[in-house]
């Protein structure tokens, strides 16, 4: 299992595994010539599940679970902290079931990070081939190892066709994802192809508090897998994983879709803070980014918050450029879709903001 987790850290460094297109290019502002708002008096400060953020920005659940992973996520908390933003770990599942120690995650307690997401599988949450599946317990423990504020649930089921040793049970999944949402804070998330209005409906009458929607656009868990099993020679996993390595609703169309009137988290392709700010303007209240975090953390601590308060600057300019002083301004803002994302919103009635 540590060995996946390093896998997966190095394949998302060193190979490519984004789909051809990011839809979050197909987002476009309308520029604002004389936009009389000056820069200094932009305010991105913001609530999140309760939580003040100094910006709407979240370091994206990532990893977990080898040595490394310790100062990984050390010089992501930092950042985080330093910064005023939420963090999400990886899966904590490992150390539920006893394959990895608890110090990659435990690692965030030193470290004041204003609202901390907790993570475990939905596959997980219903047995398994030869595994036990998760429960209430185990959702209260992996809140309490990182002392986090709510619980992702992530739903990985693209990943999980291609993996070597992936769980494929869905059945039963969301009544048991209920169970735990009706005990602890929940927050219903994808991680890579996209949440449609009918699951965002299941989640939100499942008891969800939110849902990070995790679209088409970024690292594509299909293609992180395809790259272990080519290694393994395993020729049906490895075309599977080349079949579906752009499956998936495109991150600004799953965002739309997903607005059911909880708080929304966008992730899936967003390299900036224009990205953020697209993400913003299409309803989200606060824009995940995970691959470029990463690679900042894999060189210092420092380099993290210099990363973050490269997208702060970015999301501000935004504002600036396009008149806007504050967040609710932006979320009211014109935007214009071209691209595949506009087929995409014709296609499913969907209108530009």
């Amino acid at each position: 299992m540590t060995e996946r987790k390093r896998e997966h850290v190095d394949i998302v460094l060193d190979r490519e595994v984004r789909p051809r297109h990011n839809y979050w290019d197909d987002v476009q502002f309308l520029h604002n010539a004389i936009p009389e708002v000056d820069l200094d008096e932009v305010d991105l400060r913001t609530d999140l599940f309760g939580k003040p953020l100094a910006a709407p920005i979240v370091i994206s659940s990532m990893t977990g679970g080898f040595k490394d992973a310790v100062q990984i996520n050390a010089n992501l908390a930092h950042g985080a902290a330093e910064v005023g933003v939420a963090m999400g770990v990886g899966s904590q599942r490992q150390v539920l079931q006893g394959q990895a120690p608890e110090d990659s995650w435990t690692v965030l307690r030193e470290y004041d990070i204003p609202l901390v997401i907790a993570n475990i599988g939905a596959p997980q949450l219903v047995p398994q081939a030869g595994k036990d599946a998760l429960g209430v317990e185990d959702a209260k423990r992996a809140l309490e190892m990182v002392q986090g504020d709510i619980l992702a649930i992530h739903m990985n089921y693209t990943q999980e066709i291609v993996q070597p040793e992936g769980d494929q049970r869905s059945r039963g999944v969301l009544k048991a994802l209920g169970v735990i949402a009706a005990e602890v804070p929940v927050l219903g998330k994808e991680t890579g192809a996209g949440i449609s209005r009918d699951v965002a409906l299941r989640l939100k009458e499942a008891g969800v508090q939110g849902i990070d929607i995790g679209g088409l656009g970024g690292t594509s868990f299909s293609a992180v897998e395809y790259y272990r099993a080519k290694k393994e020679g395993m020729r049906q996993k490895e075309r599977l994983g080349q079949t579906f390595w752009e499956w998936g609703i495109p991150s600004p169309i799953s965002l739309l879709l997903a607005n059911v009137g909880l708080p929304l988290i966008a992730t899936g392709g967003l390299r900036n803070g224009l990205d953020v700010a697209r993400a913003l303007a299409l309803g989200g209240q606060a824009g995940g980014m995970a691959s470029q975090m990463l690679r900042a953390a894999n060189e210092s601590a420092e380099a993290v918050v210099r990363a973050l308060e490269e997208v702060v600057a970015e999301i501000k300019a935004v504002h600036l450029l396009t008149g806007c002083g504050s967040l609710a301004e932006l979320a009211e803002t014109r935007t214009i879709f071209t691209g595949p994302t506009r087929e995409w919103a014709a296609s499913l009635g969907l209108r530009e903001g």
